[in-house]
């Protein structure tokens, strides 16, 4: 089968790969659709240690079950995955919150991922997705359930509702535009986005409707927003991130370009900030942004673009030299 292969860092080739083998409680997918995430990109840069060349990459996707070893799943189903594979035992999993599972792998990472015409994977990260919902569209469940989270785990400690409050998005890649139409749906009214792409401003004033500025040019306003997303998670952004939150306000970590970086612990103190990280998302979270995109609220993904699978070290290129308005790139293995 074709697959593209991160190859070395700044080199994505498309190249046989053996069929998947069948194995006990697992499916074999015929991958439709496999969005390109900001961790690929990570990856691609030489920056993922995780992910080490030679692996097919790619967790965002969508397909139809073509073998199965469960019961649960029928060849011909629909379906998207939860591309973390976790153990169902330890404690994380016994409360639900699986995204912290102590024994998690993920595809993609740990195993073949699914920039290739098809995937195996155990039955129990698989979710049938509706007719109605495009196999495209049901590859965008994983960015969009990664904002679901985000978005509500803040809600629980924000001080007022969301449609009162003033937010700041840090990024316009695929979570903050997601966030943003998601916070969109919710009632929020005054959203704003931080980001240096003059594209992807357009698109985020286009489709999300928000006020867009370069933070390069632009600084926000200090202490002028209740609920600040950074969907980035560099240095600076996380400073931008403590000096744009209001006193009692809410910073959402969601970015992780930069694995440390020293924060103003002054202000985070004495102006009481919540400061939240998050990791992905549940399987219940899974499950409720299929229904949430099944029901729009993510609004008609007109943003999201799509390529052929041969065309995947283009479009790598593409998203590294910020070539390409969109937030989103999806390889489509089986034109």
């Amino acid at each position: 089968m074709k697959a593209l292969v991160y190859t070395q860092p700044l080199e994505m080739q498309l190249l046989e790969r053996p069929y998947p083998e069948l194995q006990p409680g697992e499916v074999i997918i015929k991958v439709a659709a496999a969005g390109i995430c900001g961790s690929d990109m990570h990856a691609f840069h030489g920056h993922d240690p995780r992910r080490q060349p030679g692996l097919v990459l790619g967790h965002e996707l969508s397909g139809v079950v073509v073998e199965t070893a469960a019961p649960r799943l029928q060849v011909g189903q629909r379906v998207t995955v939860n591309p973390l594979i976790t153990c169902g035992h330890c404690e994380f999993c016994r409360q639900g919150r699986d995204n912290l599972c102590a024994n998690r792998t993920m595809i993609g990472m740990t195993r073949p991922g699914a920039f290739a015409e098809y995937m195996a994977i155990p039955a129990a990260s698989v979710i049938p997705i509706p007719e109605s919902l495009s196999l495209v569209h049901a590859a965008v469940t994983e960015p969009a359930a990664t904002a679901l989270h985000a978005i509500n785990l803040s809600m629980r400690v924000l001080a007022r509702p969301l449609p009162e409050v003033r937010t700041l998005i840090i990024g316009g890649g695929a979570v903050g535009l997601l966030a943003a139409l998601l916070l969109r749906s919710y009632g929020c009214r005054r959203v704003s986005m931080a980001e240096v792409n003059p594209l992807r401003r357009d698109s985020a004033r286009q489709h999300a409707g928000c006020e867009t500025f370069n933070p390069l040019e632009t600084t926000a306003e200090d202490n002028g927003f209740d609920y600040v997303i950074d969907a980035v998670g560099a240095k600076p952004t996380r400073n931008a991130a403590l000096a744009a939150v209001k006193p009692g306000g809410v910073i959402m970590h969601i970015g992780l370009q930069d694995w440390a970086s020293e924060i103003d612990m002054r202000k985070l103190t004495l102006a009481e900030v919540s400061l939240l990280g998050t990791y992905t998302y549940s399987m219940a979270d899974m499950y409720a942004t299929v229904q949430a995109l099944e029901e729009g609220a993510f609004g008609d993904l007109a943003w999201v673009e799509t390529r052929d699978l041969s065309e995947g070290p283009q479009a790598f290129n593409d998203l590294h030299e910020q070539r390409t308005a969109s937030s989103k790139l999806v390889l489509l293995p089986q034109v």
